[in-house]
């Protein structure tokens, strides 16, 4: 392995990474700058689609959206193996994604468990995701004790 290609993939992590961080501090509008403009983001659950969104403008819409009825998230990455192809590549990642919502007065968390299927572009200076797959393997949700 190359010094250029430990170097990739370690900013394609910080990518990943930077994603989470982001959307546990519900900076949403930071966050679209991780994409590229035309990108795609699917979500499965139970192998259903439930959403496929394209564009960061959409996107911007819809996680706000979201965001705005999440009192906490919580994000733990996991495993990230990337396949490199010059300014492209695809990626795998897992995720442990906690959300905290309130509903009829008790908060509610529900865990979910997240394969990412991602494909990155490098435009200028950096990779973005073009496309990410989120496929929401195992959802719980549960009362928080008080």
């Amino acid at each position: 392995m190359t010094l250029e290609n430990l170097s990739t993939k370690e900013a394609l992590r910080n990518l990943i990474d930077a994603y989470a961080y982001l959307g546990d501090e519900k900076k949403i509008h930071e966050q679209m700058k991780l994409f590229t403009k035309d990108a795609t983001y699917k979500v499965f659950m139970n192998g259903n689609l439930v959403a496929n969104t394209t564009g960061t403008d959409i996107l911007e819409q819809e996680f706000n959206g979201h965001a705005a009825q999440v009192k906490t998230y919580f994000t733990i990455n996991g495993q990230h193996t990337v396949t490199l192809a010059g300014t492209t590549a695809t990626g795998v990642s897992y995720s442990q994604l906690k959300m905290v919502r309130e509903i009829d007065g008790r908060d509610i968390l529900t865990d979910y468990s997240v394969r990412y299927n991602d494909i990155y572009t490098y435009q200028g200076d950096q990779w973005l995701i073009s496309e990410r797959i989120g496929h929401f393997i195992i959802i719980e949700a549960r009362t928080l004790g008080v």
